[in-house]
C-alpha cells in the first residue's frame, strides 16, 4: 500500500469515526462520509466497501494494540508492580486523542455493535487482557478488581462529563483509582 493510500485510508477512518460519534453509526451513510471528505462515493468505495469495513479497520487496530499489551504482561513477572506498570501504560495510551475518539464511538454506538464480529472481538480481547493481567490463579475478587481497574480508565471519559474537570484531572483521578484497585493497601 502506498503512503498516499495509507494517508487516505487514515483520513477516511478519522472522518467516519467523527461522524459515527456525532450522528451515530446507524444514522451515518457512506455518502455523508464521502461528502465530508470532499470525494465521490466511488473514491471512498475504492478504500472501504462498507461502514462495517471502516469500523473493522479501527477496531482491529485497537484489538492488536490490546493484544500487544497482553503479550507485554505475559513477558513480565506476575506481581503488583507489573499490574501497576500496565495500568500506568494503559492510562497513558488512553489519553491519546485517537483513543479518546474511539472510546466515545464505542460508548455512543453500543447497540449498533452488539452481536457484530468487531464488537465481539473487542469484548473478547478485553476479557483476555484482564485475565492475563489478573493472573491465572487469581481469586475472583482479584479478577474483579483488575476488571474494574481497566473499566475505571475507560469510563472516566463518559462518567465525568463535568465541564469544570479537565482531561488531565479526569485521567489523574481514574489512574489513582485504578492503581488502588490493582494493588489495594494491605489490611
Amino acid at each position: 500500500m502506498s503512503e498516499r493510500t495509507g494517508d487516505t485510508r487514515a483520513r477516511i477512518k478519522q472522518v467516519a469515526l467523527e461522524l459515527f460519534t456525532e450522528q451515530g453509526y446507524e444514522q451515518t451513510s457512506l455518502r455523508e462520509i464521502a461528502e465530508r471528505l470532499g470525494v465521490t462515493k466511488a473514491a471512498l468505495y475504492y478504500h472501504f466497501k462498507s461502514k462495517e469495513e471502516i469500523v473493522s479497520s479501527f477496531v482491529e487496530e485497537r484489538v492488536a494494540a490490546m493484544a500487544d499489551l497482553a503479550e507485554w504482561v505475559r513477558s513480565q513477572p506476575p506481581s503488583p508492580e507489573t499490574r501497576r506498570k500496565f495500568i500506568d501504560r494503559y492510562a497513558h495510551e488512553l489519553q491519546s486523542a485517537a483513543f479518546h475518539s474511539l472510546m466515545r464511538f464505542f460508548q455512543e454506538n453500543q447497540p449498533a455493535l452488539k452481536g457484530t464480529k468487531v464488537g465481539e472481538a473487542m469484548r473478547t480481547q478485553m476479557f483476555a487482557l484482564v485475565e492475563v493481567l489478573a493472573g491465572p490463579d487469581a481469586a475472583p475478587i482479584d479478577r474483579m478488581r483488575t476488571a474494574y481497574a481497566v473499566f475505571v480508565l475507560h469510563s472516566s471519559w463518559f462518567l465525568l462529563r463535568d465541564a469544570e474537570i479537565t482531561d488531565a484531572e479526569r485521567s489523574a483521578a481514574a489512574l489513582e483509582i485504578a492503581l488502588e484497585l490493582v494493588d489495594p493497601p494491605a489490611k
